[in-house]
């Protein structure tokens, strides 16, 4: 059955992304065209870091101690959170991410990962707000005529910027999701019941 889910997965991707290559091919330079299309990509990668999530905080169930696993459900969290337009909601991810890195590098503080990793999300908010700040307007200015060369320039360069910062975060996200289908896929099996 999980397998029949993660091919529908995959089916789902695959289509999203030749639609949008089609829908590119036919205006390149039409920006809301490609901002629809990152949209529903990234409604597509919202549900697959739930999908980590959900695995990651199972896999904590049975090792609560696991610090790579907390450090892996804290990036689920931060990319979820900047996925997330409402800054309310995208808090509380923030929130959890943080719990996840600072038990992570509790357990072992010897590891620079988790202290960076602590440092940056104590930053996140600040960067997400600013990330969704510019957004909604970068689309008005996309959309007014200009005759002016910077400002075309200026408008690309912004634009590409995003799309930079978006796809970053869902080459982040979907390592995450590999690396724990991977991880799971090589978990050794629980231990047999003790003898009664």
């Amino acid at each position: 059955m999980e397998m029949q889910s993660e091919f529908d997965r995959l089916l789902f991707f695959e289509h999203a992304r030749k639609s949008a290559e089609t829908t590119y091919a036919q205006n390149p330079l039409d920006a809301d065209v490609q901002l629809d299309e990152v949209g529903r990509c990234i409604a597509g990668i919202i549900t697959v870091l739930a999908d980590a999530t959900s695995k990651l905080e199972e896999a904590l169930t049975v090792n609560p101690e696991k610090h790579d696993a907390l450090w892996c459900l804290g990036n689920a969290h931060t990319s979820h959170a900047f996925l997330t337009p409402d800054m309310d909601e995208a808090k509380v991810y923030f929130e959890k991410a943080t719990q996840c890195f600072q038990q992570a590098f509790d357990a072992d503080p010897s590891n620079d990962l988790y202290r960076k990793s602590l440092e940056v999300t104590a930053k996140a908010p600040e960067l997400h707000m600013e990330i969704h700040r510019h957004g909604p307007m970068q689309q008005t200015m996309a959309a007014e005529p200009s005759t002016s060369t910077s400002t075309k320039s200026s408008k690309k360069t912004k634009s590409s910027d995003l799309k930079y910062d978006i796809f970053g975060w869902v080459i982040l996200a979907v390592g995450i999701v590999a690396w724990v289908g991977f991880a799971k896929s090589n978990m050794p099996p629980p231990p047999p019941p003790p003898p009664q």
